[in-house]
């Protein structure tokens, strides 16, 4: 039992109370309940931090259950403090009595965010220790500390691109630049605060940030300003515009200033920072003026007053029981990042130096990854219409029943309500906000349906498609697909500088369910969709597919999903093994040619191939009623059933080939056995998967083949294991669906649920005639092919080579310069970083030796042996022999466009691959 706490009195009265003599009735306390010094402090902690009984009680447990674990807290064992900390913090999440702020624990116990996020890590050593409900209040805090601290690091060095470091003899006294910067931070702040309801929105908290200082940059006087805004203030004054309003104005006439026609220091921050400026203005009109008009802000100097706006900022602070982010003006060590993590911030590169190769490579900061990433969209949607164009007109009059009136409709009733949604999610302020990102999604639409139907036009010959025309949820599919691109575009987090995803409140599946659209009829467009926009970044095509994989791990497999409907016929049909998809097509590569036509329309028609007349029937595409097939007619197989099935297999074997590998390295023999036991699950007891995840299946089968062939492994060890693999969360297996409405851990879900059901058929593998194995599933790089990844270069020397990218960037419909990370630099890249002359040296003798040996090779005999060099003769020839080069051109300049010319050949032959085996699947 925990101590007790104390009532009233010094620190002696609470160690005389807790004392181990003092007792009821004379007997003695239990063991735990005798205090030594540093369990005093707990009690003086717990009086700090204002808790509860309860919560008191319940801390002491979680410490008493993390200090008791194996390998536990290891550095932390002269840190009780710290433990503590972290336990009163789990008990009063878990019981909703929060009585005390996340800053003003970190302050109790001296501890930074980041090593207290850390030490959360290292507690959660079994599945009941932290709970779900604990991880997601610890998830929000990170995002929020993670776009908090971006936006300072970006606020602190903006600033120092506007105002002068030294004061101006023109400048009050009053009037310090440590002022301005409190001040512009607090009502930064105090906005986001108030204008937002999402705090983990990185763009719109940064266009926020612009209207901030640029309301401030109004206020300051020209002298305090650095060109070329003190021009524009300048400017300003001599046209009349007041520079700093008094106190004898009132509110209305101080807003009225702010909001007059002079946008030109909005526009100059806007260039600045690649950020499109009708967004901008738009957050400011409809967010910012109405919130000074709502916080009635008194000034002082010309100045907001910076003390009132703190007051107010603490009420809301208070009210949340957060971060307090004032504390990043003053470096506060609570808010500070170790090195590492501070590596990801934005520095000038160096030249190379000897030590370079140790140096990691520096990354964008996460508010100028986001911005670029928008810049790329914009790119693909500035020349594309909200409108139907002449071609997808054309389309819609060829069809039986034209379909525009109700295309139209659609996209009308739809944005209204992504609009009302995304207002209740974000904010109110922010409806026009969501307006303009459903018309950037609303172009995409049209741009890839337009995409989708020539491609069906050319691969069946025919111009009429009512019937996918006329189809409801495919429309509403492609449509959320178009969303859903550009809501995460906009949705980079400040912790996805890395490439890896960061859920936000508006992430998948968000827009699948305000339309209210199921998962298993939005996956079959994800793929069609990215094969019609090869403009789509590779962050973005690695998006949807994400959003694939989630839907085949578990929200295809909600209870009210049609693919269960689906299997349950594929069961019922007449002469059909009794299978979604046979086990025999396992070990083969996953190709095939089916388009989202297909599988919408499916099982009405399957593919054709270009050409085929005699199996060519354009009557299901052209009618838009439905066709009845005949009493006696065999039901047909699920074009869209067999393809998920074969990619669920083949995510899931991949998954259990990863986790395998990490566990199971001194028994693969062990490996096989469990896909099969976990294939035959997902093939004949898939009623297991309703309402559930891939990995708890995954886990379970795992468990129960090392159980019977006596392999020590505990779930402990399983999810220990799982929770480092990428895109898991721990929810997975804290809380599983027993029965019901009923949720519990992994462990009680195969006790009760899996090992009920499939008891029989784990005990075979222990016999002498286990059960026959399943194939192992081909294992394919992505289908999706990305223009952007390196290939490498056959007997190259460990050489690879990557498409070109542009220098430039689109940026007001002008071609600029872009600023290049140190990586981005490096476009040919030989097993080391370039940088210094003698590594262009050595490229140079390299080639040159090699040519020498040709020569001496050539003139020995006649038919020279191949020499390991960078030949490519894809097409029958070797331009590596410099016969097409011009005389003027160095060695090194004929490799870079032998290497340019081989780059571009090798894309092609990659996209032909791709068209010959799509072409060559059902003969």
């Amino acid at each position: 039992m925990p101590p007790k706490p104390p009532r009233k009195g010094g620190a002696a009265a609470r160690g005389q109370r807790a004392s181990p003599d003092r007792g009821t009735g004379g007997t003695p306390p239990p063991a735990a309940a005798r205090l030594e010094f540093g369990e005093t402090d707990f009690v003086a902690l717990c009086d700090t931090l204002r808790v509860s009984d309860i919560v008191r009680a319940n801390a002491w447990k979680t410490y008493e259950k993390v200090s008791s674990a194996d390998g536990t807290l290891v550095g932390y064992s002269e840190k009780k403090k710290d433990v503590w900390g972290i336990c009163i913090y789990i008990a009063a999440v878990d019981l909703d009595e929060m009585t005390f702020t996340f800053t003003e624990l970190l302050k109790s116990i001296g501890m930074s965010v980041c090593t207290c996020f850390r030490l959360l890590r290292e507690m959660d050593v079994n599945m009941d220790t932290i709970s779900t409900k604990v991880d997601s209040n610890v998830s929000r805090l990170n995002k929020k500390y993670d776009v908090l601290s971006a936006l300072y690091h970006k606020f602190e060095r903006t600033c120092g691109l506007i105002y002068m470091m030294q004061a101006s003899s023109q400048t009050s006294a009053e009037l310090n630049l440590p002022l301005v910067l409190k001040t512009s931070w607090i009502t930064f702040l105090l906005a986001k605060g108030k204008v937002l309801q999402m705090e983990d929105d990185l763009v719109i908290s940064f266009q926020l940030l612009l209207c901030v200082l640029d309301y401030f940059i109004k206020l300051s006087p020209p002298a305090m300003l650095k060109e070329p805004y003190k021009s524009h203030v300048s400017a300003m004054s001599i046209n009349g515009s007041t520079r700093a309003p008094r106190r004898s104005q009132n509110r209305s006439t101080r807003t009225s200033k702010q909001t007059d026609t002079d946008t030109k220091v909005i526009e100059v921050l806007c260039k600045e920072y690649d950020c499109n400026l009708d967004e901008v203005k738009n957050v400011y009109f409809t967010s910012f003026i109405p919130f000074l008009n709502s916080v009635g802000i008194v000034t002082s100097n010309g100045l907001p007053e910076v003390e009132d706006l703190s007051k107010q900022y603490e009420e809301l602070y208070l009210k949340n029981k957060d971060i307090d982010a004032r504390l990043f003006l003053d470096n506060d060590e609570t808010l500070q990042r170790n090195h590492i993590e501070c590596l990801q911030l934005e520095r000038t590169p160096k030249k190379n130096n000897p030590d370079e190769e140790l140096n990691p490579i520096l990354q964008q900061t996460p508010v100028r990854a986001a911005m670029n990433t928008i810049q790329q969209l914009m790119m693909i949607l500035n020349s594309a219409s909200d409108k139907p164009s002449d071609n997808l007109l054309s389309y819609f009059n060829n069809c039986t029943v034209n379909p525009k009136e109700g295309i139209l409709a659609r996209v009308e009733n739809l944005g209204n309500i992504f609009k009302e949604k995304f207002a209740e999610a974000v904010g109110q302020g922010c409806a026009e906000i969501g307006s303009q990102r459903y018309k950037l999604g609303v172009r995409l639409y049209y741009r890839v349906m337009e995409s989708m139907l020539k491609a069906e036009e050319e691969r069946l010959s025919v111009h009429n498609f009512s019937k996918l025309l006329n189809n409801n949820i495919f429309h509403t599919s492609l449509l959320a697909c178009a969303v859903e691109v550009v809501m995460a575009t906009y949705g980079r987090n400040a912790s996805q500088s890395d490439g890896t995803s960061t859920e936000t409140d508006l992430s998948f599946p968000w827009i699948l369910n305000i339309l209210d659209l199921k998962a298993f009829d939005f996956y079959k467009v994800i793929e069609s969709f990215i094969k019609a926009e090869p403009s789509l970044t590779r962050e973005m095509i690695k998006h949807l597919e994400r959003c694939e994989h989630r839907i085949m791990e578990s929200l295809a497999w909600q209870s009210d999903s049609s693919l269960f409907d689906l299997i349950k016929q594929s069961k019922e049909r007449e002469g059909q093994a009794d299978q979604p998809e046979p086990t025999c097509t396992l070990n083969l590569p996953l190709q095939h040619n089916h388009t989202a036509a297909d599988l919408y329309l499916s099982p009405v028609r399957s593919p054709k191939k270009k050409g085929s007349t005699a199996s060519l029937n354009p009557t299901p595409i052209i009618d838009a009623q439905p066709v009845l097939a005949p009493q006696t007619q065999k039901p047909q197989k699920s074009t869209s059933l067999s393809l998920f099935y074969k990619k669920v297999y083949r995510l899931a074997y991949l998954r259990l080939n990863t986790l395998c590998l990490r566990l199971l390295f001194d028994h693969p023999e062990l490996e096989h056995l469990i896909w099969t036991l976990f294939q035959h699950t997902l093939q004949n007891e898939y009623e297991l998967m309703k309402d559930r995840h891939l990995d708890q299946i995954m886990m379970c089968s795992m468990y129960g083949i090392c159980k019977v062939k006596n392999v020590d492994l505990r779930f402990k060890i399983i999810v220990t294991a799982y929770k480092e693999l990428t895109n898991t969360n721990q929810e997975t297996f804290k809380r599983v669906l027993i029965r019901e409405g009923q949720y519990d851990s992994i462990i009680v879900f195969y006790n009760l649920v899996f090992m009920q059901k499939l008891k029989t058929n784990i005990l075979q593998y222990a016999s002498n005639r286990p059960p026959t194995l399943s194939p192992i599933p081909h294992i394919p790089r992505s289908p999706y092919k990305f223009s952007n990844s390196p290939l490498r270069v056959p007997a190259g020397n460990n050489i690879y080579i990557s498409p070109l990218k542009s220098p430039y960037k689109f940026s007001e419909g002008m071609l600029s310069p872009t600023k290049m990370t140190p990586r981005s630099r490096i476009l040919v890249s030989i097993g080391e970083s370039f940088g210094t002359s003698e590594k262009f040296q050595k490229i140079n003798q390299m080639v040159g030796s090699s040519d020498r040996q040709l020569k001496r090779s050539a003139e020995v005999s006649t038919a020279p042996k191949p020499l390991k060099r960078l030949r490519f003769d894809i097409e029958g020839q070797d331009e590596a022999d410099g016969s097409k080069h011009l005389p003027g051109e160095s060695k090194f300049q004929q490799k870079l466009a032998e290497m340019t010319s081989t780059r571009t050949r090798m894309q092609k032959q990659k996209l032909n691959d791709g068209t010959d085996t799509s072409a060559t699947e059902e003969k």
